[in-house]
């Protein structure tokens, strides 16, 4: 099954073909990664140094070319959910990127996901990407009855969760994701993580926003 690609700011034509890449493995950054680490000749990888964007871009075409698709999802032990979410970008606005762990009520990880935002991106818009991306990717694979959202930006949850106005122009089309998504899980809450707090979307975040940094290819 071929996966839609979700909307984003503007990317590179490069780092739009990785994002289209992550989109046929739905949003799987691992399997994404593994997948163009393999079709890069030389095995040299996908953020090696060595590795120039035309050899990068023939991978990514061969890819898109291919049967590649989304991995089976794991066997959750409910229907309840946990969900990680963070967006990030270096220099706000800045290379941007979005990341989302789902996890079972066990708190297992199931899925981990993750992409690039734009390449002049600001973080309040990568953080309703990660939110958006999140939501879609687990209804993509569970039929989740309860939901808890782990997530640091207090921007999103006053909008989301507390009936504000969107913060700045041009999150309309993620926030009318987030609700639509939201609107089909009977159970739904948040947990405000502090900056303390251990999230593993984070890391997820900072690898889309290292492939929103790519040239244009």
């Amino acid at each position: 099954m071929t996966e839609d690609t979700l909307p984003a700011e503007y990317l590179s034509p490069l780092a739009a073909l990785v994002d289209e890449v992550l989109a046929r493995v739905g949003y799987e950054m691992e399997a994404a990664t593994d997948a163009i680490n393999d079709a890069v000749p030389g095995y040299r990888g996908l953020f090696d140094p060595a590795t120039t964007p035309a050899k990068l871009r023939r991978a990514l075409d061969d890819l898109l070319a291919s049967d590649l698709t989304r991995p089976p999802a794991p066997t959750p032990t409910s229907d309840s959910f946990i969900l990680y979410v963070d967006g990030s970008s270096r220099g706000n606005p800045g290379p941007a990127g979005a990341g989302a762990v789902i996890m079972d009520d066990s708190e297992t990880e199931l899925v981990r996901l993750g992409r690039p935002v734009g390449s002049r991106t600001g973080n309040n818009t990568a953080e309703y990407v990660a939110l958006q991306l999140g939501l879609v990717g687990l209804l993509a694979r569970y039929e989740p009855q309860h939901l808890e959202v782990r997530i640091d930006s207090m921007t999103v949850i006053r909008d989301i969760w507390g009936g504000g106005d969107p913060p700045e122009l041009g999150v309309e089309t993620y926030r009318t994701a987030i609700e639509r998504a939201l609107a089909t899980i009977p159970d739904h809450r948040y947990t405000h993580l502090a900056d303390s707090d251990p999230n593993p979307a984070d890391a997820l975040a900072t690898v889309g926003s290292d492939i929103a940094a790519f040239g244009p290819g």
